[in-house]
């Protein structure tokens, strides 16, 4: 991307991707980036100022993440957040120290010194604090700019340079000063131009695409998800009739879902959609397998089988574009070394060897807001935009153990219930995401006079803004047991209906 760039450098804070969807939400273009790529800040475009994460490790008794003189020699604005104040305050002679006991949870901040990092904050504020070692002493390069009833050394800043230390965190929600102290770090302190817009962000990627690719040709799997639509969307802009969509039917899809993606797309002239039928072949490959992720690989490797075989169709394609955001990277820990990895994706880690195409990833940098305001802005309908999240591997990871399909058919028939009943009730827009799972374990049940063995299906809802961390949706009773009669009524081989009540974390959203 070009323009004015933010770094975020990720020590492994389990809120780093929170910091840089912050910055965005301010209209400034961030990157984050490894501890390592900290001495060549140089190399990235138009660096304004440095955000440094929290992390799990300790400065005590560790110099491993030293911070480079040159950030300071280059007079840019550098905030510290936990681990990262504790950076600086080591990096100029203060003193850290671990404590037995952390400093956890909500705590009063009080200002005890104007300055721009707390312009038009409260004096008194409520922040999230999650540390255990804390600074003791700063130099005299410092001073206390804010402190808790602790009298801990909550927050500092430099003299004579724009260097900011804070051990709470304000990405978070919790703490209460309503977005304003990451605001003046990112306009009052690095005097952003608020180019990071989405009209800019769509100029930015076109350009980009059409460098990249050229001449050449362009096919892409098309899911009726939002991300590889807004994919699609923006690739047909940039190079029209280089792209072919390739629509697999994997026999995983919602129901459907062939005829609401061709409606969807009516608007956009001459956009080519190519339809495959492969439900068979998916589902002959995933006989057998329970693992979760031993399917996710599979379904990845048949996609690629798949487009290759599609491929040899079409001239002079050489490229695969893919729908992957953000967090499908965050998720496989390919955007930090100090991720433990979650669940795998099939479209983020790169292609194969053997697979004679290159890859272009127009979204990879984008979060699913953003994605979404793209897609309105290209023109794609809203009903698609609208929609909730779709895995990749589609209802295999919502189908605890081996996929049959008989199976997905139950499943599909029980979600498109549960979904229209989420519309005609207007809860759907207040959804993030919402889903059925099947369980292949039976369960007795009376139909009519006579005793039924069926299969258990549960209901999945949950509130989200960034999809890193949810809660599950409060439903009205009434309305868990209209769905559920209506699932058991109309679908026969359910005979009962669950409700997931998990928080991610520590569950995940999808249950597979």
């Amino acid at each position: 991307m070009q323009g004015q760039t933010i770094l975020v450098v990720d020590y492994g804070s389990q809120y780093t991707q929170l910091i840089s969807r912050r910055v965005r939400e301010n209209n400034s273009y961030c990157e984050v980036i490894l501890p390592s790529k900290l001495n060549n800040f140089k190399d990235f475009n138009n660096v304004i100022g440095i955000i440094l994460s929290g992390g799990p490790n300790s400065t005590v008794n560790d110099d491993s993440n030293d911070l480079p003189n040159s950030i300071f020699e280059a007079d840019l604005p550098i905030l510290g957040i936990c681990f990262g104040m504790q950076l600086i305050c080591k990096k100029f002679g203060g003193t850290v120290k671990g404590s037995s006991s952390r400093e956890y949870g909500r705590a009063e901040l009080e200002i005890i010194k104007e300055n721009k990092i707390f312009e038009n904050v409260n004096k008194f504020v409520e922040v999230w604090m999650s540390h255990g070692d804390s600074v003791t002493k700063i130099s005299d390069d410092f001073d206390v700019i804010a402190s808790t009833k602790t009298k801990s050394l909550s927050a500092v800043k430099m003299k004579n340079k724009e260097v900011y230390g804070i051990q709470f965190h304000p990405e978070v929600t919790h703490t209460l000063d309503n977005g304003k102290i990451i605001y003046n770090f990112v306009n009052k302190i690095c005097n952003s131009k608020s180019e990071w817009t989405t009209k800019n962000i769509i100029t930015q990627q076109i350009s980009s695409i059409q460098d990249k690719v050229k001449e050449d040709n362009v096919i892409l799997g098309l899911s009726g998800g939002v991300d590889s639509s807004v994919a699609a969307g923006i690739l047909h802009k940039a190079i029209e009739n280089q792209l072919t969509c390739i629509f697999i039917d994997n026999g995983l899809l919602r129901l459907n879902e062939k005829e609401q993606v061709m409606q969807s797309f009516k608007d956009f002239n001459n956009i080519k959609i190519l339809y495959v039928d492969s439900s068979n072949l998916f589902l002959d490959r995933l006989k057998g397998v329970f693992d979760p992720e031993e399917k996710r690989k599979i379904i990845g490797k048949t996609f690629i089988d798949v487009f290759q075989s599609e491929a040899k169709r079409i001239n002079n394609v050489k490229w695969l574009a893919q729908g992957t955001i953000y967090p499908d990277v965050i998720e496989s820990a390919a955007s930090s070394k100090n991720a433990h990895l979650i669940k795998s994706h099939h479209n983020v880690g790169g292609l194969p060897k053997e697979m004679n195409l290159k890859l272009v990833e127009p979204l990879r940098e984008l979060f699913k807001d953003e994605v979404r305001k793209l897609g309105i802005e290209l023109g794609i309908k809203k009903e698609l935009i609208n929609r909730h999240p779709f895995p990749g591997p589609g209802l295999a990871v919502r189908i605890l153990g081996e996929v049959k399909k008989e199976y997905a058919d139950l499943l599909r028939e029980a979600d498109n219930i549960f979904i229209n009943m989420l519309h005609e009730k207007n809860m759907y827009e207040q959804i993030s995401q919402a889903f059925t799972v099947f369980m292949p374990v039976k369960s007795v049940g009376v139909t009519g006079d006579g005793r039924s063995y069926g299969n258990v299906l549960s209901l999945r809802a949950v509130k989200t803004i960034d999809f890193m961390t949810a809660k599950p949706f409060n439903f009205p009773f009434d309305f868990l047991e209209e769905v559920s009669s209506r699932i058991i009524n109309e679908v026969p081989g359910i005979s009962r209906v669950c409700l997931d009540i998990s928080s991610k974390p520590p569950a995940t959203i999808e249950w597979e």
